[in-house]
């Protein structure tokens, strides 16, 4: 029941087994989907130009206070407009204490369908001195 509510579709990376194209579902897919609008760079998608955080952008901006604050609202408003299963409860966006030119990305959320929170954390390279 826990899968249909919160869906299922095209593992990511794409995954092929036995021929055939494997799925994820449940928080697993909708993991795998924040990292895809995170990761999508807006222009890259042919039919779906919109689509993505355009956080790559920013890659060569300073780790600075001012980029940490732009991150944290470019995740939350992409995860906002395209993944309508989650609910965006706190975007933490801190330098990575083991690479200064690295920041952590912290999101805390809450899955529409049942009430649960969780959370999930990426790290994004900048390259700004």
């Amino acid at each position: 029941m826990r899968d249909t509510l919160l869906g299922t579709g095209l593992k990511f990376p794409p995954e092929i087994k036995e021929g055939r194209f494997v799925y994820s579902s449940g928080t697993e897919n909708i993991l795998q989907n924040i990292e895809i609008i995170l990761r999508t760079e807006v222009s890259e998608r042919l039919r779906a130009p919109e689509f993505g955080a355009g956080l790559e952008r920013l890659l060569f901006e300073p780790n600075t206070p001012a980029t940490h604050h732009l991150i944290a609202s470019k995740v939350e408003q992409a995860l906002k407009q395209w993944e309508k299963r989650i609910e965006v409860q706190e975007v933490t966006v801190f330098t990575d204490p083991a690479d200064e030119t690295a920041v952590v990305v912290q999101l805390q959320y809450r899955l529409v369908a049942t009430g649960a929170v969780s959370d999930t954390r990426f790290g994004m390279q900048l390259g700004g001195a």
